[in-house]
């Protein structure tokens, strides 16, 4: 009985996912489910891709956090659309708040949308957000090994980003295994080795997003 309400579930949400997923396509926006565990550098990947492609996309985000609007201030701080969405407690994001969201954006401006997940490498990859692409951000600060135990957002994930590359020279974390243990369980995923902070490695992911975007346009 319980695996039929957790099939209900995830079934009901797949349907509103899809139905957004939908007009956000009718609208040529390219959306990115962005998760991680916390501390990954998410946000700081985002302040630095908004300001850096401000003068090519009109980029949108919405945050997702437990508690507070630290995150959502500092989006909006670029310049982008950022919108705040609080779970209380909730591990993860789903296609009915980001819907709800999404109705409080300028969507008819926006090329990319982006979803800043609640930091967690198990819930947030169950529950499809309207998103075109998930992307999972790994930092080398938390281990090579995170895609070997935590296969199932890997798997799901079309581009995984080893962030904080920087600090490689500080930390015992090798980025041939952790790329190699993100191919097992997902053979197709891109990887992006890059540093937030210091820029090194953007220029690969800004040439991915620019490609998907076109995409979008045809």
């Amino acid at each position: 009985m319980k695996v039929d309400v957790v099939r209900n579930i995830l079934e009901a949400n797949d349907a509103v996912a899809a139905e957004l997923n939908a007009r956000l396509t009718a609208k040529g926006i390219l959306t990115l489910n962005l998760m991680s565990s916390p501390g990954s550098g998410k946000t700081t990947l985002l302040e630095r891709t908004l300001t850096d492609l401000k003068h090519e996309f009109c980029m949108a985000v919405i945050e997702g956090d437990c508690q507070t609007e630290n995150d959502a201030r500092r989006v909006a701080a670029t310049g982008a659309q950022a919108i705040q969405i609080n779970t209380d407690g909730g591990c993860h994001l789903d296609g009915a708040m980001v819907r709800e969201a999404c109705a409080k954006l300028k969507l008819d401006e926006v090329d990319i949308l982006v979803i800043e997940n609640v930091g967690n490498l198990v819930c947030p990859a169950e529950f499809s957000v309207g998103e075109d692409y998930k992307v999972t951000i790994l930092s080398v600060t938390e281990g090579d090994d995170k895609p070997e135990k935590y296969p199932f957002i890997f798997a799901q994930s079309q581009v995984m980003i080893l962030n904080k590359i920087d600090l490689l020279p500080y930390v015992n974390f090798s980025v041939e295994r952790a790329s190699s243990f993100a191919c097992a369980v997902n053979p197709a995923i891109q990887i992006f080795p890059l540093s937030a902070t210091t820029g090194q490695g953007m220029d690969a992911w800004y040439a991915w997003l620019r490609t998907e975007r076109d995409k979008k346009r045809l």
